[in-house]
């Protein structure tokens, strides 16, 4: 169960002014909790604090910022069932996708604890021509200064931590505002922050109303804005002004089943299924279309429709469900309306596109049109799409087909195949013999096109978080 309220955190302080944001209960629908809801006045108050705390941020030696990430990630190991049962309530989340989450917090966090006393340097070489004789040079990476922070609702712990622990371990004071509709994992991240020694104003956790979160956006008293969620990124990186932005906008990830996986059927098949529907689908690199070569597509499709019929839907709080309920009735309704205007467009239902308020059926559909908003957008539900290829570079082309470029998933054993794939496809990563759906929290994660700018995993993001700063010396 949640608390009964939640209060919002100002310069490492907890502070209940209100209870004015209602939390529900994705699957029942009632109200869950109630949250703390910060102003712009607030926010203002929160950025002014975070300037103050840039100096003292830069000034923590890396093994005290690793400290306090380690305290962190022995908090999260003791609290990991409040964790997983938050995310199952706000998020509605099933509970084995929900402690999938919290394992990856921790694992976050430790590799931030890891890379917070490994941000090294380098020395130069300037001694290029006879000019510059007896200098060099020296290079250090210090940190950017003041980020904000804005995070969506499908992954409420791990997609913060994504951003909270490396403005630690690079020494970043930052002004989190976390989804609205699943603000508690973010609160009691931030609950475990304030019990560490960071300086005052280091950290501010705001729930907030989006009309209200602009300074987050445009005040220039903020170095670096980072960003995970929908289209809209485009618009706030033009109105981010001078300060450094980072975008992870979603996708239609593709996966190839190429013609060699004959004997490689079961495993296939289960990893499509999982990629194509855990946490219902609401996964920016979610599995939503699924490229077979001809001769392997009739039994490809039996049996992924199979399987989709097999999965069970229901209350995320019972350990047998797997397909839980979407974020809202809004969400439901958007997909449930892609799937008729494919249909009545020529594509065929091979199963599911019922729903029952925001429970959306698992579904799968073939003959999609390519214009068809639910083949070239971004489902964010549990809907996949079935095509059939002829040669591999049909393949590339088909997944290149699209306006996003997040990951692309391949199951070959074919190493030319997989280095083609490597080589041509327009994404930000490329999985081989797995499902474009695998992260793990140390690699770098980002795509092209409409996918996004930069790339989020611990040492990648504290590049974005740090500046180099070149000293040259002179031997005389």
């Amino acid at each position: 169960m949640l608390a009964k309220t939640y209060p919002y955190y100002l310069a490492n302080k907890a502070l209940q002014p209100n209870t004015a944001l209602e939390v529900r209960d994705k699957y029942s629908g009632k109200i869950a909790t109630r949250v703390a809801l910060a102003d712009t006045k607030t926010i203002d108050k929160a950025i002014a604090a975070a300037e103050k705390a840039a100096a003292p941020m830069r000034k923590l030696p890396p093994y005290a910022r690793q400290a306090m990430l380690e305290h962190c990630v022995t908090r999260f190991r003791e609290r990991k069932d409040e964790l997983a049962m938050a995310l199952c309530i706000e998020a509605g989340k099933p509970i084995r996708d929900a402690e999938g989450e919290v394992t990856r917090l921790i694992d976050t966090f430790k590799v931030a604890a890891e890379e917070a006393v490994r941000i090294d340097g380098e020395v130069l070489n300037l001694e290029i021509s006879e000019r510059a004789h007896g200098y060099r040079g020296f290079v250090k990476r210090v940190p950017i200064g003041p980020c904000s922070f804005i995070t969506p609702f499908n992954f409420p712990l791990n997609l913060v931590a994504h951003k909270v622990a490396p403005a630690i371990a690079a020494g970043c004071p930052f002004v989190l505002k976390p989804a609205s509709a699943t603000p508690i994992g973010a609160l009691i991240i931030g609950e475990v922050l304030a019990e560490t020694d960071l300086p005052k104003g280091a950290f501010s956790v705001l729930p907030c109303r989006s009309q209200d979160s602009g300074a987050l956006v445009t005040d220039e008293r903020l170095k670096l804005l980072s960003f995970t969620g929908g289209q809209i990124g485009w618009e706030l990186k033009a109105k981010a002004g001078r300060k450094r932005v980072v975008l992870e906008l979603g996708g239609n990830a593709a996966c190839i089943v190429d013609k060699d996986q004959k004997d490689n059927l079961d495993y296939v098949i289960d990893r499509l299924i999982f990629g194509s529907y855990y946490q219902s689908g609401q996964s920016c690199i979610k599995v939503q279309r699924v490229f077979v070569h001809e001769s392997l597509y009739d039994e490809v499709r039996r049996r992924f429709v199979a399987a989709t019929k097999k999965l069970k839907a229901g209350d995320p709080k019972k350990r047998d469900t797997f397909l839980g309920p979407l974020i809202d009735e809004a969400a439901a309704k958007r997909l449930e309306s892609w799937i008729a205007e494919a249909k009545k467009a020529g594509a065929k239902v091979l199963c599911g596109g019922g729903r029952k308020g925001n429970m959306l059926e698992a579904s799968v559909l073939e003959n999609v049109p390519r214009d068809a908003k639910i083949n070239a957008l971004e489902a964010f539900g549990p809907v996949t799409l079935l095509a059939k290829f002829d040669t591999f570079d049909d393949a590339i082309a088909m997944v290149n087909d699209s306006d996003y470029g997040l990951q692309a998933g391949i199951f070959t054993n074919d190493l030319t195949h997989a280095m083609h794939a490597w080589d041509e496809l327009e994404q930000g990563g490329v999985i081989v013999n797995d499902i474009p759906s695998f992260r793990v929290d140390n690699m770098p994660y980002g795509g092209v096109k409409l996918s996004g700018l930069g790339r989020e995993g611990i040492r990648y993001a504290i590049e974005d978080m740090t500046e180099r700063r070149l000293m040259v010396l002179r031997a005389v």
